[in-house]
């Protein structure tokens, strides 16, 4: 059972498969059986023939039931669709089942069950009276779930039955597919940070794009290059076909960097501050691909995605929504790590021409404090978005001193040059992306990226 590739039932053959059917007795088949059983042995002792002819129907009835049930060639083949495969905490997906016998004879009465993980719902099940020769049924149910990660759906189990209800086949289907459910996304305003670039045009850090506007200096001819771009003066002076280049014009980066130190966040469940810096993250990557920069997800330790291209960045080697699905999956299933600090991504960082930086922290020591602060020499700008994770689990009266030490962090990062919002629980981060383009030295000027302005929209629905 599978979106790929068919399944059949007519695997009951041999002493093994007499033997699970056996097992497959239901009360009434074992009670039948029971009772024929005590019905010869009674007619044994009190020598009553009659007796034991219904003693030995009792007991026949069951084990005919069971031999014909095994020697049953149903070939029953399965698809699953799922709409859409990819999507956003809280969203529901839909499941289609579609079940096709493709032997010659018609099934029996068949009960349709797929396995699913406790968090998406119960676990469906279906009743599917006599299926012709040929024929196909298709049923379907819905999935949902509030927590992130992936999700397997399947294998589909089938349970056959005889018409007396004495036993029951369960056959199972190898295959399963898989749902991804995404961390919530929000549209955000499409303010300018400090530092930041357009994604085309001008800006401190940027790299090349793959192609645009035709640039005066020509080059050779290339078997399948369009006659449309010869450039006749060329040719003319170099006495072979030339041809127009293409102009690779700049295109300005982002890094999204997440901090999964365990350490770093109190509390956990969809609430958390941690899943709330995913979400926050998640909503970024979304919004600045749309904005047509070049975008990669950094963590805690030194991963980047999707590391393909130039630095590691998405949108100048594959599409965008290649590029927002394989971050997006990345995010879905993104834990706590174990890892104390943030040197090794300081460490990618180091290399410079990084663009612009946005942060998502957590708790930081002085030490971390320190690195982060490093890290705005290797951007062309930096916004953090810092959680005092005590301030998330301890609403009411917060540990002495806390407030403090968390206002020392963000004055160390903003004295480093780094835009610091303090991010405080039950606020969208909409909101605060508004604040950071408030700060002094931020403009408020809306960036229009390649004719498009205007926010983003959540990928609430998913990918297909």
């Amino acid at each position: 059972m599978t979106a790929g590739g068919p399944a059949s039932m007519d695997d009951g053959d041999g002493k093994g498969a007499l033997r699970a059917a056996l097992s497959g007795l239901t009360t009434r088949g074992r009670s039948f059986l029971a009772a024929g059983v005590a019905a010869a042995v009674c007619a044994y002792v009190l020598g009553q023939a009659d007796l034991l002819r219904v003693g030995l129907l009792l007991a026949a009835l069951p084990l005919v039931c069971v031999v014909v049930l095994v020697r049953t060639r149903y070939r029953v083949t399965g698809t699953r669709r799922l709409s859409p495969s990819r999507v956003s905490a809280g969203t529901e997906a839909r499941v289609h089942l579609r079940m096709e016998n493709v032997s010659r004879l018609p099934t029996g009465l068949l009960m349709l069950q797929d396995r699913v993980p406790y968090v998406l719902g119960p676990r469906p099940r279906f009743v599917l009276d006599r299926v012709e020769a040929g024929g196909r049924r298709e049923v379907s149910y819905r999935v949902r779930s509030d927590l992130r990660g992936r999700y397997p759906l399947g294998p589909l189990q089938l349970r056959l039955s005889d018409p007396f209800g004495m036993c029951e086949l369960t056959r199972s289907f190898s295959a399963y597919d898989t749902l991804v459910v995404i961390p919530r996304t929000e549209p955000l305003p499409p303010v300018r940070l400090a530092g930041e670039a357009s994604g085309y045009g001008e800006g401190r850090q940027r790299s090349l794009a793959l192609a645009g506007d035709d640039d005066v200096i020509p080059r050779g001819y290339r078997h399948g290059d369009d006659l449309r771009r010869v450039h006749w003066r060329s040719t003319a002076r170099y006495g072979e076909l030339m041809v127009r280049r293409e102009e690779q014009p700049q295109r300005a980066r982002c890094t999204v960097l997440l901090d999964t130190r365990r350490i770093a966040y109190q509390g956990s469940g969809p609430d958390s501050a941690f899943e709330w810096a995913v979400s926050g993250a998640a909503s970024t990557l979304v919004h600045m691909l749309e904005r047509g920069f070049a975008v990669r997800l950094l963590t805690d330790d030194g991963n980047a995605v999707p590391g393909e291209g130039e630095g590691g960045f998405a949108g100048s080697t594959q599409d965008s929504a290649d590029s927002a699905g394989l971050m997006m999956d990345t995010l879905a299933v993104a834990d706590h790590s174990e890892g104390g600090g943030l040197s090794r991504a300081y460490d990618v960082l180091r290399g410079g021409n990084e663009g612009l930086l946005i942060a998502f922290f957590g708790d930081l020591d002085e030490e971390q404090a320190a690195v982060a602060a490093r890290m705005r020499q290797r951007s062309g700008g930096a916004v953090a978005f810092v959680l005092d994770s005590t301030a998330w689990v301890h609403d009411d009266v917060p540990p002495a001193g806390a407030d403090a030490a968390f206002e020392q962090r963000l004055r160390l990062l903003r004295e480093s040059g780094w835009t610091a919002v303090a991010v405080a629980p039950g606020t969208g981060l909409a909101r605060y992306w508004q604040q950071a383009a408030g700060h002094p030295g931020v403009t408020t000027q809306s960036a229009a990226v390649g004719g498009t302005t205007g926010g983003t929209t959540g990928f609430s629905g998913g990918w297909s």
